[in-house]
C-alpha cells in the first residue's frame, strides 16, 4: 500500500465516519425529511443509503479508469436513472439499516482504494462524468467515493438548518 492510497482511503472513512456520526442523531421526522428539492428532494434516509450503496461502484469505475479503460458510457444520464431507481426502490429504508451499509460499505471502499498503486492512481482514461475529459484514477476517487458523502452531508445540514 502506498501514501497516496492510504491518505485516499482514510479520507473515505473520514468522510463516511462524518457523515454517519450527523445523521446517527436525527430525530424519524428529520430521517425523511426531503433535501431541499432544487438540490436534491429525495429523503435523508434515501440520500445516506444512496451514498452507501455506490461506494462500491464509484471505486469499480476508478478501478477501471486506472487500469486503463474508457468509462465514456457512464453519464449524467445514466447516473440520474440509477439514483431514480434507487429512491423509488428503497423509499422506505431504515436508519438503522441505511447506516449499516454506510459503515460497510465505506470501509470496503477504503480496503480497496489501499490496494491500488501509484500507477493506477496516475492513470488516466476517458470518462463521461468528466465530459469524456482522460482523467486520473486519482481524481476519480476524489471526485466521487471520496466527495460523495461530503457533498450530500453538506445538502442535509443545509435542509435541517444544525
Amino acid at each position: 500500500m502506498g501514501a497516496r492510497a492510504e491518505a485516499l482511503a482514510a479520507r473515505i472513512e473520514q468522510g463516511a465516519a462524518q457523515l454517519a456520526a450527523y445523521v446517527e442523531k436525527l430525530s424519524d421526522a428529520e430521517w425523511k425529511t426531503p433535501v431541499a428539492p432544487e438540490r436534491d428532494g429525495r429523503p435523508v434516509n434515501v440520500i445516506v443509503h444512496h451514498v452507501a450503496s455506490v461506494y462500491p461502484v464509484e471505486v469499480q469505475l476508478a478501478q477501471a479508469v486506472g487500469s486503463g479503460k474508457d468509462m465514456s458510457e457512464v453519464t449524467w444520464d445514466v447516473v440520474k436513472n440509477m439514483n431514480a431507481g434507487h429512491a423509488s426502490e428503497n423509499a422506505g429504508v431504515s436508519s438503522a439499516d441505511a447506516l449499516n451499509l454506510l459503515r460497510k460499505n465505506s470501509s470496503e471502499a477504503a480496503a480497496a482504494v489501499r490496494q491500488m498503486t501509484d500507477e493506477q492512481l496516475d492513470t488516466a482514461a476517458p470518462f463521461g462524468l468528466s465530459f469524456d475529459a482522460p482523467v486520473t484514477a486519482q481524481f476519480v476517487i476524489e471526485d466521487h467515493a471520496l466527495r460523495h458523502s461530503w457533498h450530500h452531508l453538506a445538502r442535509i445540514k443545509e435542509t435541517l438548518g444544525k
